[in-house]
């Protein structure tokens, strides 16, 4: 049976259980910030698992997912994934373990025709209710029904006596049975062996009680449903494969990496692994880029480079040199055309931006790699026996040299690596990444501070409204979290920053600073001026009106930005974030290449001519199938509701939007582009002013303009040719000064062959300049290597009041050991400078210039020492 097939032949099955057929979230939880990336089916429903927000009592999905917690084990097994499909179903406070089971039950033997005596069972070693339902109802015998501990069958695993506080519960498995002539082979194995025999196919999780502190379980007051059953190998059981990797969700990915290769996949043979490992990131890549997951050295951007680049070792291993990875982008999209067409329509851009991570990577190994191997050798020269932990992470954290060319490298040259200090590092920095950004353990440990949400009252400037919910650190604390009944304050959300204000009453002034969505709550973050506050309260809320519009100029600004965008450089532009402020605007788009002038230029003028048009903006909220249908811009990978908000601005722009926006383009007064820049490879930047901050960035430019031309003597417009004049005069003066350099380097070289000295049989030339720049002193030294033979020369210069020290060793010095380094390294040290180099020529700069006049006798001295 085809993947698609099971796909939908589960939700189908559920949809006849009076489910509601939800679409996967986002790989970027949608407003969940405690996990990098969406990892379970039930990731999405946190809300309606704390029983708010429950639209649909019974839902069930095919949610993609993501996660590196084995990222170690990818390829090595049959049966590890970073990308998977979490095929689930869902009760919030409606039916429970009877139901669950027994729909499980008939799915997997009624509708997949899976023959019941191949199918095994465990449950919670104290749940006797799940227990019975499985022997008594289900009539499983109990040979084929093992009891199992918290730490297998509990969730979260271990929660009773570990934690985290909230809602948990105990498990039901089922287990699929490949054989007695798999896994251990011994007569009593079972799915509590650790063996391949028992394929775990399918966890139920009945979410009963809420843990407390001191590991107490209370009873929930309503009790939920969690299941997820793993599409891969489901697939793989039904197509009676013994491994994930063998099933056409990734067979089309291995046949084309055998025909990019030229090798075939051999299962008994090591290159398994790397067949197996890329075609399993190249499916997460392509999907986390999809969902706006931008390869980059920090959170989600780290996980998706470290893909890349895992990808690119193993291609390696393959005989493959050169970029590869983004090729496998089509059959992936391919391969899952069917569930999402989205990730077909993003392919080219995907693809793209792969291709520019590869390039990437390999021209860092091409750099990298010489710096780590020179450091090594010399560590080794100076007869070190380890690499210091501190440089083998910097070359792992900060370049992305891969562990596998650390440890070669390392080995090669007979050092060892102190890989315990090196992960104390790695877990130091993972520790920091995760206390910035908010990054939890489980997905219900934030604090729930804020139990009633409020209403946003659209287009209100100031109301009256009563305060319903607050936090403060403590009683004498200033500063407040408050949530008001109805509030004309727009919460931080899509880019656009929060609003700011005033909530007053006879008695109190608090002035709100901000305004951000925590859950569902509108919070506004304000400080106490004068007076008091309690819940219950009455208060006019106001905000700051010249702000709300100088934030809303940027809002419809940016989509008219992008609808000129699209416009001069092509559909494929996609927006990959944005920040909406009061004093300017930020878009990231995809665009593969510089924005030149005149585009740049093209672009600001569309937006300006939208402007001067006086088009109306409308909105309006209708059913989201009907909005995409319209046009509307939605973007793969955002999460909608069923109902959404489409702003449309005149005929220029649509897009589902919940942010404020004028009545039309005329308020805007002026759209002025600043600046555009790279963000990432694939992902360009324009940042740009509107309104009052746009005429103010073109007066200031224009009195720039006139400040030059009057320096210059000519008017604004011959600024252009005067400066090209100036420019080529310029190039003619640089020609005749090199010209005049030339002659000096060749008349000061003649007087240098002059002073040959011969020292411990080696023809040494020293000099001190007073008066020679840095690049006249290293051609003077060229120039001596090539007259001279068995020779080593010192010369030194001031550069702007510090020294500047070059050494040059000739190519026969350089075969018997001489090294220009070492020797430019012991001379700068006794002058307080710093430099570097190869063995045939160093230099170095910085320190006291009043040591230039020792310069010459330190020189001769160490070489003199030299042996």
């Amino acid at each position: 049976m085809k993947s698609d097939i099971l796909r939908e032949k589960f939700l189908r099955f559920f949809e006849s259980k009076q489910h509601k057929i939800l679409p996967s979230d986002s790989l970027i939880p949608t407003a969940d910030p405690t996990v990098l990336f969406t990892s379970a089916g039930m990731n999405q429903f946190k809300k309606q698992f704390l029983g708010e927000d429950i639209l649909y009592p019974r839902v069930t999905t095919c949610q993609r997912c993501l996660r590196t917690d084995d990222l170690d084990k990818v390829g090595r097994t049959f049966g590890h994934h970073t990308f998977f499909e979490m095929l689930g179903n869902f009760s919030f406070g409606d039916y429970f373990k009877q139901e669950a089971i027994t729909w499980a039950w008939e799915f997997l033997t009624d509708d997949l025709g899976i023959s019941e005596q191949r199918l095994w069972v465990s449950t919670y070693q104290d749940d006797n209710e799940a227990y019975e339902i499985w022997r008594q109802q289900i009539k499983i015998p109990a040979q084929r029904i093992v009891k199992l501990g918290d730490k297998e069958n509990f969730w979260p695993s271990q929660a009773i006596k570990q934690g985290p506080n909230g809602p948990c519960g105990p498990c039901s498995e089922i287990f699929f049975d490949q054989g007695k002539d798999v896994g251990c082979k011994r007569p009593e194995c079972n799915p509590a062996c650790g063996c391949d025999r028992f394929l775990e196919v399918w966890n139920l999780v009945f979410t009963q009680f809420e843990r407390q502190e001191g590991g107490r379980l209370a009873n929930l007051p309503k009790k939920n449903i969690d299941t997820g059953m793993g599409l891969e190998r489901l697939t793989a059981v039904m197509q009676g494969v013994a491994s994930n990797f063998q099933t056409d969700l990734f067979l089309p990915i291995i046949k084309e990496i055998e025909e990019l290769s030229g090798r075939q996949l051999d299962r008994e043979n090591k290159n398994r692994e790397s067949f197996y490992a890329i075609s399993d990131h190249i499916r997460a890549i392509s999907f986390a880029v999809a969902d706006r997951v931008i390869p980059s050295n920090e959170e989600r951007g780290y996980v998706v480079r470290n893909l890349i680049r895992r990808s690119s070792q193993h291609a390696r291993n393959l005989g493959i040199k050169k970029t590869f990875l983004y090729k496998l982008v089509a059959v992936v999209s391919a391969t899952m055309r069917r569930a999402y067409p989205e990730l077909e329509k993003k392919r080219e851009d995907i693809a793209q931006l792969v291709k520019a991570e590869e390039e990437k990577f390999l021209e860092t190994l091409s750099q990298v790699l010489p710096r780590y191997a020179e450091i090594v050798k010399d560590l080794a020269q100076k007869g070190k026996k380890e690499v210091p932990a501190a440089t083998v992470f910097k070359f792992r954290d900060t370049y992305g040299l891969p562990w596998d060319m650390i440890e070669s490298t390392t080995a090669a040259s007979g050092l060892s690596i102190n890989w315990p200090q090196v992960e104390s590092l790695l877990e130091l920095q993972r520790s920091r990444s995760r206390d910035q950004s908010g990054i939890c353990d489980s997905i219900f440990t934030q604090e729930r501070r804020f139990k009633r949400k409020g209403v946003f009252k659209r287009e209100s400037c100031e109301l009256e409204t009563k305060v319903i919910d607050l936090f403060r650190k403590s009683s004498e604390s200033k500063e407040i979290e408050i949530v008001l009944e109805e509030t004309p304050f727009y919460p931080e959300a899509g880019g656009q920053i929060g609003d700011s204000g005033t909530l007053i009453n006879k008695n109190t002034k608090i002035a709100i600073y901000d305004t951000k969505k925590i859950g569902d709550a509108i919070v506004h973050y304000g400080k106490i001026e004068k007076g008091a506050i309690n819940i219950g309260d009455q208060a006019l809320a106001c905000i700051d009106k010249k702000r709300r519009l100088d934030i809303t100029r940027n809002h419809t600004a940016t989509h008219l930005l992008q609808a000129a965008l699209r416009k001069v450089l092509g559909e494929h532009v996609q927006q990959q974030g944005s920040l909406v402020a009061a004093d300017r605007l930020r878009f990231d788009f995809t665009h593969f290449k510089t924005l030149t002038q005149q585009e740049l230029g093209r672009v600001e003028g569309v937006v300006n001519a939208y402007i001067k048009n006086n088009a109306a903006t409308e909105s309006k909220e209708m059913p989201l199938e009907e909005a995409k249908a319209s046009g509307a811009l939605a973007f793969f990978g955002e999460k909608y509701t069923d109902r959404v908000r489409v702003v449309a601005v005149g005929d220029y722009s649509q897009e589902l939007c919940a942010g404020t926006h004028l009545k039309n383009t005329a308020e805007i007064g002026l759209f002025k582009i600043v600046s555009e820049s790279s963000v990432a490879a694939g992902i360009r930047r324009i940042e740009a002013v509107t309104g009052d901050m746009a005429y103010e960035k073109v007066k200031e430019e224009n009195q720039i303009l006139s400040q030059i031309a009057q320096l210059l003597g000519v008017e604004q417009n011959q600024l252009a040719i005067k400066i090209e004049n100036l420019l080529l005069h310029i190039k003619e003066l640089e020609g005749k000064l090199s010209l005049i350099q030339s002659t000096l380097i060749h008349g000061s070289l003649d007087s240098l062959m002059k002073e040959v000295e011969v020292i411990d049989g080696k023809n040494v030339i020293t000099r001190a300049f007073g008066d020679y720049d840095a690049d006249s002193l290293r051609k003077t030294i060229d120039l001596a290597r090539e007259r001279l033979a068995n020779a080593i020369i010192a010369l030194a210069t001031l550069v702007n009041g510090k020294i500047f020290l070059a050494v040059g060793v000739t190519e026969d010095l350089v075969d018997k050991g001489v090294d220009a380094t070492k020797i430019l390294k012991e001379v700068a040290s006794s002058m307080g400078a710093n430099g570097a180099g190869r063995k045939d020529f160093a230099q170095a700069g910085g320190g006291d210039a009043s040591r230039i006049k020792d310069f010459e006798t330190t020189f001769k001295k160490i070489i003199k020492g030299a042996r």
